[in-house]
């Protein structure tokens, strides 16, 4: 297998016999796109341990300004291969899960901890562990065609890949609960309604409308956007006291850096800052 981030716009696969992620680079941003689309996208050890090692490759890579995480066909992910689990343990299914999350929640922990914008353009279904790969992103744009389903408690299974996390966060405890216990689908509108998604836009633009906004951020000084992603991650755990000396220590590395210098400059003379 082959995983290298391409320094050209040349499409890539992590797979040349499965092409079970696809992978590109335009303007600084990296593209994925999951691509079993015979079963919705579905995420097996393969899928994982590529879409793992591109995130840890991406997050090195000077180069690379954001991220943008999609679907090939009508869905973006539909949660981890059950199918999978079951061939590979019949008695024991549990194992498959062992295996399988513990890479799949370092991809998480890469995206989370990442200090670079990474974006979910949500094609299509995301259920169980594909909604939580898609909530793990800092931003999400949603095809208005495209549903949202927790999907794992229906089928006996807990919720993987930071979902018990992610969701009392973004909705709080008593939307997540409902969310976890009554499953029902969520259609875009009422996605964005609960702030699952930031933006709802036509099927036919999505791709167009995320790269637009990967675009934007990539213009942004995304040095200080990954450190006050930081700073919210951390905000979940500290005190007030703690942050607020996080927050001090943070301004003052951010105003130090080459963009705090070329941001500050730019202000004073009133000019828009260049950050590439």
């Amino acid at each position: 297998m082959s995983y290298s981030i391409p320094a050209t716009d040349e499409v890539s696969s992590s797979d040349s016999v499965t092409a079970a992620l696809l992978f590109y680079v335009h303007n600084h941003i990296l593209y994925l796109t999951l691509n079993r689309p015979s079963v919705l996208n579905a995420i097996d050890l393969d899928m994982a341990i590529a879409l793992h090692h591109l995130l840890a490759e991406a997050t090195a890579n000077q180069t690379i300004r954001a991220i943008v995480i999609t679907g090939s066909g009508r869905a973006f992910c539909a949660g981890g291969d059950l199918k999978f689990a079951m061939a590979a343990n019949p008695d024991t299914p549990g194992d498959s899960f062992l295996v399988l999350t513990e890479v799949l929640h370092r991809c998480i922990e890469e995206i989370r901890t990442m200090p670079k914008p990474v974006i979910a353009a949500i094609n299509g279904a995301a259920a169980g562990a594909g909604l939580f790969l898609a909530l793990a992103c800092d931003l999400r744009v949603m095809a208005n065609t495209a549903y949202l389903k927790q999907s794992n408690t229906s089928y006996g299974l807990s919720l993987p890949a930071g979902g018990t996390f992610t969701l009392p966060r973004l909705v709080g405890m008593g939307r997540a609960l409902e969310i976890v216990m009554l499953d029902d689908p969520i259609p875009a509108a009422r996605a964005y309604e609960l702030g699952l998604v930031n933006r709802v836009v036509e099927a036919s633009s999505l791709i167009e409308q995320a790269q637009s906004l990967a675009e934007r951020v990539a213009q942004m000084p995304v040095g200080v956007l990954g450190r006050v992603k930081q700073l919210m991650n951390q905000s979940c755990y500290n005190t007030l006291n703690q942050q607020l000396h996080l927050e001090q220590q943070a301004i003052a590395i951010s105003a130090n850096s080459s963009e705090g210098r070329e941001g500050i400059s730019a202000f004073i003379q009133k000019r828009r800052p260049a950050y590439i």
